[in-house]
């Protein structure tokens, strides 16, 4: 099966870059950094970055009929390590708030800056998403 761009609406329109690739079952989440419809990095801290780059996660998993129990793998690249983790409850509050109590294998790594400079955080991740529930987007 030929890949597929998973693109949805409610997030900013890519541009040489795709938010997901569906391949079979398998949904591969590009990374999501804290920005709102309008192309701007939400303010406040690391967590309501985390909540915004989450969310932006999760509409794209959605609109490939996928549930965040679906996430096989998530990756965090983070600018400060100490704050995040200094942060975790909060944090881990959010993502049961948006995900519920299921955990996918993790990994956070520190990095020096992403694509954005006022970006804190940036999250990808990839999804198998049962047939019954899937939907392939035309293309």
């Amino acid at each position: 099966m030929t890949p597929v761009a998973v693109n949805p609406k409610s997030l900013p329109a890519p541009s040489g870059y795709s938010h997901g690739t569906l391949a079979g079952n398998t949904l591969y989440l590009g990374g999501q950094t804290a920005l709102d419809s309008e192309m701007k990095i939400v303010p406040g801290g690391i967590v309501e970055q985390f909540r915004q780059a989450f969310g932006n996660v999760l509409a794209t998993l959605r609109q490939a009929g996928g549930k965040p129990e679906d996430l096989v793998s998530v990756t965090i690249y983070l600018t400060d390590i100490p704050d995040y983790q200094a942060h975790g409850k909060e944090i881990g509050r959010v993502w049961r708030e948006l995900a519920g109590p299921v955990y996918p294998a993790m990994a956070g790594i520190g990095c020096t800056a992403l694509w954005q400079p006022e970006a804190m955080i940036e999250i990808l991740g990839v999804a198998v998403i049962p047939d019954d529930r899937l939907v392939r987007p035309a293309g």
